[in-house]
């Protein structure tokens, strides 16, 4: 059978392998998966529900990197390294289910089988790609740029267009939230959103986020008009 691989998610060849473990793990809302520091003897795959992957400093402050969500990997930084701590925390936002699998046995199952190793070959590079383009953003526009990035990403990974023409994020977020997926404060935070609701280009309705001019964001930070498979959040 052809394998199709679809770019926001892993492909059939390495959900197979996750669909043949005998090991699913249940996580409530606001609890952590696996925490920065952990040692990293496991991978995930989400089988329901949306997670956040984040980095903290030693002074408390925390960075959001991804957010993930049915059939998005998690611990894979973790492999092909011996005796290795996860690099990021794993907290779900809602409640979640996982598919768990042993990190040696993913290892060998990479090295044995071609189609698996082209297809986590190509899942890599995605990934890079998204981080090269949130990082741009990030260092030549700076905190308008990565708050407006930000937004942009949101509107491609949780947007629901509205009959007015506007897109709705259909994921509450705090302030305080948005500004850790940005690197700022949420002082700043605060005070960028302002500017762009006196200026309706977006509006903020118990913590959902609609964007009224989305041509307007793209246009501040230059956006190149990435695929939305690139210019997303999760």
């Amino acid at each position: 059978m052809a394998i199709s691989f679809n770019t926001n998610s892993i492909s059939e060849t390495i959900q197979t392998l996750f669909d043949l473990s005998d090991s699913v793990k249940k996580v409530a809302s606001g609890n952590y998966i696996f925490r920065e520091g952990d040692q990293g003897v496991e991978i995930y795959l989400i089988k329901s529900g949306i997670v956040r992957l984040s980095k903290h400093n030693g002074d408390g402050m925390e960075l959001n990197l991804r957010i993930c969500k049915t059939n998005d990997l998690m611990g894979e930084l973790t492999l092909f390294k011996d005796d290795i701590q996860y690099f990021l925390s794993a907290k779900a936002m809602t409640p979640v289910e996982v598919y768990v699998i042993k990190k040696d046995k993913l290892e060998k199952s990479i090295l044995s089988n071609p189609a698996i190793a082209k297809d986590f070959i190509v899942w890599f590079n995605m990934h890079f790609r998204k981080t090269q383009t949130k990082f741009r953003d990030l260092v030549l526009y700076g905190k308008k740029g990565a708050v407006y990035s930000t937004i942009i990403r949101m509107t491609n990974s949780y947007g629901k267009m509205q009959r007015d023409g506007s897109i709705l994020i259909d994921l509450p977020l705090t302030n305080q939230e948005l500004a850790n997926f940005c690197g700022g404060t949420r002082e700043s935070v605060n005070r960028l959103l302002s500017e762009l609701k006196k200026q309706n280009v977006i509006s903020v309705t118990s913590g959902y986020i609609t964007v009224h001019k989305l041509d307007f964001l793209k246009n501040e930070i230059m956006c190149e008009g990435c695929p939305k498979e690139i210019c997303c959040i999760d």
